[in-house]
């Protein structure tokens, strides 16, 4: 019988919460206090302007303390929404994209990592151009990847443009929406140029965003020119943008994760008011890489449990102020693809998941984050399917309680022809891809191939493929142009191993 109960409570789908409403608040309004009384250094003088015009107090020429009623009318104007959509196809359609809302998760890549496990020889070298394609190449071919940072550095340009063939690389390997990084303004004027071109104009700018951009103020308390530079650009020009602090508890931020998570909301606070001010309902994106310093080895842990603690924790907060969350998982301290990266892999995708984080990012790091593999990468997308999975929960009602094909079936039957599993058993069940449910004489007859070989053979089959080029040579050759002309305005600088 179907259920008819008067204030019947249903799960949906599971849920995880870290903090309660009043620490929460307790933890908000402590951030206001740091904001007031000890303030903040903003070392862009526009950006210490402006918020002098509109009612912060400045001391010492860049010390800004920002009274609580300016955060309060920020957050009036700040978007509850987040939408970025990737390039066109061959079509003209852009298939994909992302509604940052509350509880809303999409995953995808890190970015800048100077080293990349080589995915033919599996050695550990400094990132290319080639490096940074062929991983956007994997994350396009990935089901589970729904936006990509570079997940390495093109250290084959200029040191002062790389960004540019940066984004390059990205463009030629996927048309999901991509997080950029940026050198400083400049760059990112040449970005934004680069994405109107690949688009076909500023106006289906408009439309919707096809990049993020990162930025990262200094913690503890700071918020450097070029920083603060890029904010206002991204204001001025309707560009989404990631303002995520990076405190280490122990060396950059407090000891206690409390006490980390109010300065780094404070940090984040600093940057929804400033954009604020600059453009109402400009689209800001806040979160933040959230850890400790390892204090026997001094460095930032990318898979401890404090990190998806916190990252958790800070997702809490975020949902309470209604503002898109930035959080991380899919990463390891690892220095290889084993089974420590799995283990610290699956916890932090799955807290980051279940907690209901919106842009997931850092997916393919290890070694702390200064290395991407290729192996990471397609391991945690079979990972996140599985989290996936779970989300879903077991809902419960009348067709998945079948009590009519039970006393069908009776005792001692079986259910494999009936029509309920006829119905449900490709929906109802996750299928994977990589993992093994073969027995015995079967996995040995299959090469007996342990999961790390698996999914290398995956990463390889991923990059030997055929594919089309996603736009043509005559697009390549304006998108190239304007990398080289960043190039020819920084000759002389320091390059990097070698030439694009």
């Amino acid at each position: 019988m179907e259920v008819h109960k008067v204030n019947y409570e249903v799960n949906a789908t599971p849920t995880l919460q870290i903090l309660t409403e009043d620490e929460i608040e307790a933890i908000y309004f402590s951030s206001l206090r740091v904001l007031e009384e000890t303030g903040v250094r903003c070392y862009n003088p526009e950006g210490v302007d402006i918020l002098h015009a509109h009612g912060a107090h400045v001391e010492d020429k860049n010390l800004v303390k920002v009274p609580s009623w300016m955060v309060e009318r920020a957050r009036s104007t700040l978007p509850k929404k987040v939408t970025i959509v990737g390039m066109p196809d061959k079509d003209g359609k852009r298939k994909y994209r992302m509604d940052l809302v509350k509880n809303s998760a999409y995953w995808g890549t890190g970015s800048d990592t100077p080293y990349t496990i080589d995915p033919f020889t599996l050695q550990r070298r400094r990132s290319t151009y080639q490096d940074v394609k062929n991983l956007a190449i994997i994350a396009e071919a990935l089901p589970n990847i729904d936006f990509f940072m570079s997940l390495g550095i093109t250290q084959d340009t200029a040191v002062g443009t790389y960004d540019r063939w940066q984004y390059l690389a990205m463009l030629e390997g996927t048309n999901k929406p991509i997080n950029i990084t940026a050198v400083d303004v400049e760059g990112l004027r040449d970005q934004l140029e680069m994405a109107y071109i690949r688009l076909g104009g500023k106006e289906e700018w408009k439309k919707a965003p096809a990049f993020s951009l990162y930025i990262e103020p200094v913690s503890p308390l700071s918020h450097d020119p070029i920083v603060i530079g890029k904010l206002l650009f991204c204001c001025d020009n309707d560009i989404p943008f990631v303002y995520t602090p990076c405190p280490q508890a122990g060396a950059t931020a407090p000891c206690t994760l409390a006490g980390l998570l109010v300065q780094a909301l404070s940090e984040s606070l600093f940057g929804i008011v400033l954009s604020q001010l600059r453009k109402p309902g400009a689209q800001v994106i806040i979160g933040g890489l959230l850890s400790q310093m390892d204090m026997q080895t001094t460095v930032m842990a990318y898979g401890s449990p404090e990190m998806a603690l916190l990252s958790a924790a800070y997702t809490d907060i975020t949902k309470w102020l209604m503002v898109p969350m930035y959080n991380t998982s899919g990463c390891s301290d690892a220095k290889v693809f084993d089974e420590q990266a799995a283990m610290e892999a699956t916890l932090n995708t799955f807290i980051a998941g279940l907690i209901g984080g919106n842009m997931i990012h850092d997916v393919g790091y290890i070694e702390s984050g200064l290395t991407s593999s290729p192996d990471m990468l397609v391991a945690t997308d079979e990972i996140i399917g599985m989290v996936k999975r779970f989300l879903q929960g077991i809902p419960v009602t009348r067709e998945t309680i079948p009590l009519e094909t039970i006393d069908q079936v009776g005792p001692g039957g079986h259910y494999l022809g009936t029509d309920h599993t006829l119905r449900h058993f490709k929906t109802e069940f996750w299928k994977p891809t990589l993992m093994d449910r073969l027995d015995w004489d079967r996995w040995v007859k299959a090469g007996s191939k342990p999961m790390r070989e698996r999914v290398h053979q995956r990463v390889l089959e991923i990059l030997q493929a055929e594919r089309e080029p996603l736009f043509d040579e005559k697009m390549y050759k304006e998108l190239r142009r304007i990398c080289e002309l960043a190039d020819e305005r920084h000759k002389g600088e320091e390059m990097g191993i070698g030439i694009v």
